[in-house]
């Protein structure tokens, strides 16, 4: 084997490895949201703190740009610009959805409930993306929902509104991983957090405006937490995330993603003293069980194809 070849070989086989490094660490990181995010609204309004939020991300990750000699990256191809607006939007939309959804809901509950994320992003993958889905992953699929309805039943009242806000906020999501796929090898994943981020200030600070529900006289923690919360969440970790989209599939990337309630329990008890009620937990776990499911099954069909 010459050396071409040889190199051209352990780049194949360091791929899955270097997709696997760039998720773990990303969802890992990504799992302080709900901590953050959650002591933070204890203090802002979601609206405030969603503006707070991305005016935040996206100097983080301009710095980063700038830092990284990135900045030619910047103008990005025509071909690409209507697809940023679009994960931008939808950026827009889903943290006044999903921030509004974690003030009403036990952080580990939502973590529990974006388990869907996984789900959409292995259904949007199929549908846009031509990647693989069979009638068999439909039986994990249904668990998952049925997982929902324990989580909620007798409890409507109560939970119903976080519920729905949190699932309509993943959707936004799964359509951002969608559209971060097809376009990060032309712009780049530190690329695509900034201008997500740039075009969430702009939605979120119409709808400010619209409802006139700005609060920003809180104490100084809640600004701290605030700010680093939006570094750690949707600056560093998605730029990981984002680059892992390079090195293997997008359902891939999805499945790691199945893990992070793990990561989110401990964290809420040990800084927020908060745990999920029992039939919360129940709910939560079948979820997540319907969740892994679905990701081994999709991976294992995929790989025999």
């Amino acid at each position: 084997m010459n050396t071409t070849t040889a190199t051209i070989a352990e780049t194949a086989q360091s791929m899955p490895a270097k997709g696997l490094l760039f998720s773990l660490s990303g969802t890992i990181i990504l799992s302080t949201n709900y901590i953050t995010a959650k002591y933070g609204l204890t203090g802002f309004r979601p609206e405030s703190f969603c503006l707070i939020w991305s005016i935040s991300a996206a100097f983080f990750s301009l710095v980063i740009i700038f830092i990284t000699g990135q900045q030619r990256r910047l103008k990005v191809p025509k071909s690409a610009a209507l697809k940023l607006f679009l994960i931008g939007l939808a950026n827009g939309i889903g943290i006044l959805l999903g921030w509004a959804g974690l003030a009403r809901l036990d952080p580990a509950f939502s973590s529990f409930l974006w388990r869907f994320l996984p789900m959409l992003g292995i259904l949007f993958g199929f549908m846009f993306l031509k990647e693989r889905f069979s009638r068999g992953e439909i039986f994990p699929v249904a668990l998952m929902i049925s997982g929902g309805f324990v989580s909620a039943f007798g409890r409507w009242e109560h939970v119903g509104t976080g519920i729905v806000l949190t699932l309509l906020s993943c959707c936004a999501a799964a359509i951002q991983m969608g559209l971060a796929k097809v376009v990060v090898k032309d712009v780049g994943s530190t690329i695509i957090p900034f201008y997500r981020a740039l075009t969430g200030i702009f939605i979120v600070s119409i709808w400010l405006l619209l409802t006139d529900s700005a609060n920003f006289d809180v104490p100084a923690s809640y600004w701290g937490v605030t700010i680093l919360g939006a570094f750690l969440g949707p600056c560093l970790s998605l730029i990981l995330i984002y680059r892992s989209y390079t090195y293997w599939e997008l359902s891939r990337s999805s499945a790691i993603l199945t893990i992070e309630p793990l990561m989110v329990i401990p964290q809420a008890y040990v800084l927020l003293g908060k745990f999920p009620a029992t039939q919360e937990l129940i709910g939560g776990s079948i979820i997540l069980f319907g969740a892994v499911w679905l990701t081994l099954l999709h991976q294992r069909q995929a790989a025999a194809n």
